[in-house]
């Protein structure tokens, strides 16, 4: 028996793991994305170990037991840390089953340069007419982590989008409707305005949208049969 945990809001994410045919509870964790790394595997694991912090805490009493769980799995932590303060933890810890955490995130790469989510219209534009006529690189780390055992495996993949020429009409109403604003790099490859203008994709479409299944079920199997 599993019991399979999503430390994710995105819709994209649970879309992705709901087609992988998994049921699984959502969690997600607030934490502060401003991370000052330069190299994108690095900084996109930092951001899938941040968010796992977020949900359980480090060092946990629960009974006579102690829960320690530390790594630098900062969203994977946050999300353990928050399981704890709401009662989770210890519910799981009684359990047969294995939960397994599922914590991820992905950059948008785009002339060498990271790019987060936009924060203004501005810069959503500025982001957006970079992609017309040109690509970007998708980095996207995976963090599969049991909440008993605290052994986490994780990976990372890369995808290419490559676009024909974006009208301006098509990025006006891209942020007047706003989704933009909540995807790195403002990078919305499944949105019916953009999805006709992807020339090619070099990786696959669930990578681009923040969880690659096949890193993701890799991952899943490799957590199941840790010792």
């Amino acid at each position: 028996m599993m019991q399979l945990i999503l430390g994710s809001s995105s819709a994209s994410r649970r879309q992705i793991l709901s087609e992988m045919g998994y049921q699984f509870t959502v969690l997600s964790a607030d934490i502060d994305e401003d991370f000052r790394i330069e190299k994108p595997e690095e900084l996109v694991a930092a951001l899938a170990h941040e968010k796992a912090i977020s949900i359980f805490p480090l060092t946990q009493e629960l009974g006579s037991a102690i829960y320690l769980c530390k790594s630098t799995s900062f969203l994977a932590d946050a999300i353990l840390t928050k399981m704890v303060k709401n009662g989770m933890m210890q519910d799981i810890v009684e359990s047969q089953e294995t939960t397994l955490l599922i914590t991820a995130d992905k950059v948008v790469i785009h002339d060498g340069v990271i790019r987060k989510k936009p924060t203004t219209p501005e810069g959503a534009r500025k982001f957006i007419q970079g992609y017309s006529q040109s690509h970007a690189s998708t980095i996207g780390s995976v963090v599969v982590t049991n909440v008993k055992s605290c052994v986490r495996m994780e990976g990372w993949d890369k995808s290419e989008v490559y676009f024909h020429k974006i009208p301006d009409e098509v990025i006006d109403s891209l942020i007047e409707e706003g989704s933009v604003f909540y995807v790195a790099g403002g990078l919305l490859v499944e949105h019916p305005l953009t999805s006709p203008l992807v020339e090619s994709i070099v990786g696959t479409m669930d990578s681009v949208m923040g969880l690659p299944k096949e890193l993701t079920e890799k991952l899943i199997k490799a957590s199941l049969q840790e010792p």
